[in-house]
């Protein structure tokens, strides 16, 4: 009996360890998913905040003198034709109403052709994973970022504009420009990359250059170990079929809002070290935290006023699974209550499946049995 028990052990070990094996992998990716859609840490501040502030002069007073220097930066990949570099219509109109209203500030609009000769002359090593991306639009992200530590400035999408300026004898962006760096939170818990803004070489974009010269996102072409590790980096995206979730997790915003978080975190711990020996002390932001500034940017009816910019007609890239998670971002509870329900029902069958499993190997005695053994 002993050896048909062991050998029923052994076969359900068999089929369960890869079984637990993949819902680990899978429920740790789950967790990093809903913990996106949760609160950021930072200092949040709405458009007005910030334009109130500036009005009434206490931003000057206590920043002293403007971090950010006043350039603005596009980028437009024309992915169907890359030697066309004619702007849409539309686009257009939103640019030009960026350098209307900001006279005094350089606009910078990056092609195709400038963004590879900016990457050839000062981050070389970054090239081939660069090229190596499967989404076009992952270059126009991982991009955004390398600009924003070299130069510095405000980066903004394409169909983002600028409103007209809040006070007489500036340019419309010109309050912006007293934070060191902010990044956009739509209000939906997943951060946003769509506008930004830093002072150069600032250490949190540095980090996020790092990961990205490190092979972020990008997809191994070298080895057959490293081929392995692209489709392993690729799986759960289902090849891309999930096109919102593998953009967005491999160089978007949910990369973003988790360096985010990564970033102050370690500022909770002390570390000073927080990307490759620069320090946060003293420039990150005069709040003794060091945390960063998150400019509320929220679309929907009824949230805070858009003060500074405009919305136009973008998501050329978006996919149907990027209405999925809206709606998991404006119903997180109700998601979260939905997977926990599917969790437990599989914890059920699994616990039903492993009882079926232990009786096998076993056999009724009957009566009629026992009185033929005792006779």
């Amino acid at each position: 009996m002993r050896p048909i028990f062991l050998r029923s052990v052994f076969r359900v070990a068999i089929i369960a360890t890869p079984i637990l094996l993949v819902l680990h992998y899978f429920a740790t990716h789950v967790l990093a998913l809903i913990h996106i859609f949760f609160q950021h840490p930072g200092i949040a501040i709405t458009q007005r905040e910030v334009a109130n502030a500036y009005l009434n002069g206490t931003l000057q007073e206590s920043r002293k003198a403007p971090q950010i220097p006043k350039i603005i930066h596009q980028i437009f990949h024309n992915w169907k034709d890359p030697a066309n570099e004619t702007l849409p219509s539309d686009w257009d109109q939103q640019r030009h109403t960026c350098t209307e209203f900001n006279p005094d500030w350089e606009y910078r609009l990056w092609t195709h052709k400038s963004s590879l000769a900016f990457l050839s002359t000062h981050y070389p090593t970054f090239l081939p994973a660069y090229l190596s991306y499967p989404h076009p639009v992952q270059r126009v992200d991982a991009l955004r970022y390398f600009l924003l530590y070299h130069h510095g400035g405000i980066y903004l999408d394409l169909d983002n504009g600028c409103l007209p300026s809040i006070k007489p004898g500036s340019d419309s962006l010109d309050a912006l420009t007293y934070f060191p760096l902010w990044i956009t939170d739509g209000g939906r818990g997943a951060l946003s990359n769509n506008i930004l803004a830093a002072r150069p070489n600032h250490p949190f974009w540095g980090r996020v250059v790092a990961e990205l010269i490190e092979g972020r996102g990008a997809l191994p072409l070298g080895s057959l170990t490293e081929r392995l590790a692209g489709f392993w980096k690729r799986w759960w995206c289902l090849w891309g079929v999930l096109r919102y979730v593998e953009i967005s997790w491999g160089v978007g915003q949910w990369f973003i809002g988790g360096v985010w978080d990564e970033y102050h975190r370690m500022l909770q711990l002390g570390k000073k070290d927080v990307v490759r020996g620069d320090t946060i002390e003293g420039v990150v932001d005069e709040e003794v935290s060091g945390r960063l500034y998150r400019l509320m940017m929220d679309s929907r009816p009824g949230m805070d006023e858009w003060v500074f910019f405009t919305q136009g007609r973008g998501g050329t890239w978006h996919g149907w699974d990027n209405w999925l998670f809206l709606e998991i971002g404006d119903h997180l509870w109700i998601f979260s209550m939905v997977l926990g329900s599917l969790v437990g029902l599989m914890g059920w069958l699994a616990r039903r499946y492993w009882r079926a499993q232990r009786g096998k190997g076993y056999r009724k005695v009957k009566s009629e049995d026992m009185e033929d053994r005792s006779e």
